[in-house]
């Protein structure tokens, strides 16, 4: 990064970690984009040049997440079976996660009791996940050369992909200490879905 990109860097950030303490001091509702800005001494005309709202914070990993998964997805080869390639884009994700600084593995792990501690926010996550599954139907259904809007057995590929996710997360229910153990859930979960899976049953 150059000094302005470092700058824009450190200002997202700052934004970024001002909020999740205040949603967790005080509650993400009694939160406003006055007080986040306020707290980093910036305005609110700033902070909309960052994110787009309070949820797009809350949002931020789904983000990156997607991101990843879309990149890593365009780069396997073209006759690998779509279910191998996601599997493949989810654990870039969880290297992602693993390989991330301390600042970043707190920022994950806040975000986390934020959506524990308020319930109306996961509603929000899931139509997130959603739309990012709709963006890996589209890749996926490109590679085989279907449409999207027609072949059923491509929204199937994704959303048994991106279901390891969810259950790696949920079960066992008991709260992950660490993001090496979130990690290790999420990375059995897609071993088992492989092993559970026929050989050949997407293509």
């Amino acid at each position: 990064m150059g000094l302005r990109e470092r700058k824009k860097e450190k200002t997202r950030l700052a934004i970024l970690d001002a909020a999740i303490d205040l949603f967790l001091e005080q509650g993400y509702d009694s939160t406003t984009v006055e007080q986040i800005a306020g707290a980093v001494d910036v305005s609110p005309r700033t902070f909309f040049r960052y994110f787009t709202s309070k949820d797009h914070i809350v949002l931020w990993f789904h983000d990156q997440g997607e991101e990843i998964m879309l990149e890593t997805l365009q780069a396997r080869p073209a006759d690998e079976p779509p279910f191998t390639s996601l599997a493949h884009a989810l654990r870039a994700v969880l290297s992602n996660v693993a390989d991330s600084t301390p600042a970043d593995t707190q920022r994950f792990l806040k975000l986390r009791r934020v959506l524990e501690e308020h319930p109306h926010l996961v509603g929000l996550s899931v139509a997130r996940g959603t739309e990012t599954e709709r963006r890996l139907a589209d890749e996926v259904a490109a590679r085989r050369g279907v449409d999207p809007a027609q072949d059923r057995l491509t929204h199937l590929i994704v959303a048994f992909a991106m279901s390891t996710m969810r259950v790696g997360f949920d079960c066992p229910q008991s709260e992950p200490h660490d993001v090496r153990e979130i990690v290790g859930r999420l990375e059995a979960t897609i071993q088992l879905a492989e092993l559970s899976l026929r050989p050949g049953w997407d293509a």
